[in-house]
């Protein structure tokens, strides 16, 4: 692979920095884009239509998050070497990331020089991580935390979202969770409109289902 010019498809909901990346990896010599995407769906697609070596997925997105558009192109083309390039640096997105297959993760602070030598070292089978997120990865194993992360159920939540989930799937109501937790009833329901949309349901029947088949609500 590396005499070969590694064809990437580009994945960012920001219309700016995605084209500033694609001038980036056009320009060197070793890489060229040939497809890009907004969404994590639109991603899904193009990987089927394009078979690219490396796809650069954001991991915020609208309709589909990076880390589970990540999982359902790698259940098909498990070929393919995905790295994440987000602005996402906490413990939570990058043990999903890693639990989905990515090979690599790059902040999106990163300079040219490191993403370059990701996207080539990702494109050859190899996993790498930029030097920030080494160091989150060597702190992270020397505490022996590697399971709990690898099990915490819905990463793409924050820890209050998937608290607020877990008192909906035991049958809470608004009122009943902003009372338990000590806030107001529109803040329950900012984050209740959070959760539906991160987990894709149009419903509370649906979410308490989704909750409760990963473990939660049952205390």
């Amino acid at each position: 692979m590396s005499e070969q010019v590694v064809r990437i498809l580009v994945v960012d909901d920001h219309k700016l920095f995605r084209e500033g990346l694609i001038a980036l990896l056009n320009a060197a010599a070793e890489t060229t884009v040939v497809g890009e995407a907004d969404s994590g769906t639109g991603a899904i697609a193009q990987a089927k239509a394009l078979a690219p070596d490396v796809i650069l997925m954001d991991i915020q997105m609208p309709d589909m998050n990076g880390i589970k558009a990540t999982r359902r192109i790698l259940a098909d083309q498990p070929d393919i070497g995905v790295m994440m390039l987000t602005m996402l640096e906490d413990d939570d997105s990058l043990f999903a990331a890693m639990c989905a297959g990515a090979r690599g993760y790059v902040l999106k602070g990163a300079d040219k020089a490191e993403v370059l030598r990701t996207v080539t070292a990702v494109a050859e089978g190899q996993a790498l991580f930029g030097p920030a997120i080494a160091s989150r990865l060597t702190s992270f194993f020397q505490k022996g935390s590697q399971m709990e992360a690898a099990v915490i159920p819905f990463p793409e939540l924050t820890d209050r979202e998937r608290e607020v989930l877990s008192l909906i799937a035991q049958g809470l109501s608004n009122n009943e969770i902003a009372a338990r937790l000590h806030i107001s009833n529109k803040t329950v329901s900012n984050y209740i409109s959070s959760i539906f949309n991160k987990l894709q349901v149009a419903d509370r029947a649906q979410v308490i289902v989704k909750a409760r088949e990963a473990g939660l609500g049952r205390d």
